[in-house]
């Protein structure tokens, strides 16, 4: 009798101890976090800034604007070759783990979203190192930084109401 509550309770300590976690199993086999993400822990509704690096330019001056409503405006400059800026806006999905966003237009570009900050991903959804991995970083940063500089893209366009935050 004793054999079998000791064998019982050493069966059900089992369980308990692989079944307890923050994971859980998707229906493909692959197990994903429960919990907090960057989408429902983090304040990353905002406009973020940074100049990324180009091949045949001097950068690329690059402003998002990420709405809770899952909009984004994107404006792109390529310095050193001409002041036209290109605006994109459109919607963005998250991957199943809540921490990367990416943008219907340009062809899908994704990011890492970070405490006040992006990091722009390669075509694989990884994270770009190097010596230039601190380039592909952009911070979150206010209007009134970027309406500071002449030269900087202006977003008087990009502002404006932004969506509500979801109940979490």
């Amino acid at each position: 009798m004793i054999k079998s509550f000791l064998l019982l309770a050493l069966l059900t300590a089992g369980i308990l101890a692989t079944s307890c976690g923050n994971r859980s199993q998707n229906a493909s086999g692959d197990f994903s976090a429960i919990g907090d993400t960057s989408r429902n822990a983090l304040d990353w509704e905002g406009t973020y800034y940074g100049v990324l690096p180009c091949a045949d330019c001097e950068g690329i001056e690059t402003v998002i604007t990420i709405r809770y409503d899952e909009t984004y405006i994107i404006k792109t400059k390529y310095l050193g070759k001409d002041d036209q800026v290109f605006d994109e806006k459109g919607t963005f999905t998250w991957n199943e783990l809540g921490k990367i966003i990416t943008l219907d237009q340009p062809i899908g570009q994704k990011y890492l979203v970070g405490e006040m900050q992006l990091f722009h991903l390669d075509q694989n959804g990884q994270r770009i190192s190097g010596d230039l991995a601190e380039h592909y970083r952009l911070p979150m940063v206010t209007s009134d930084y970027l309406e500071e500089t002449p030269e900087r893209i202006e977003l008087k366009d990009a502002e404006g109401a932004a969506g509500e935050k979801p109940n979490q």
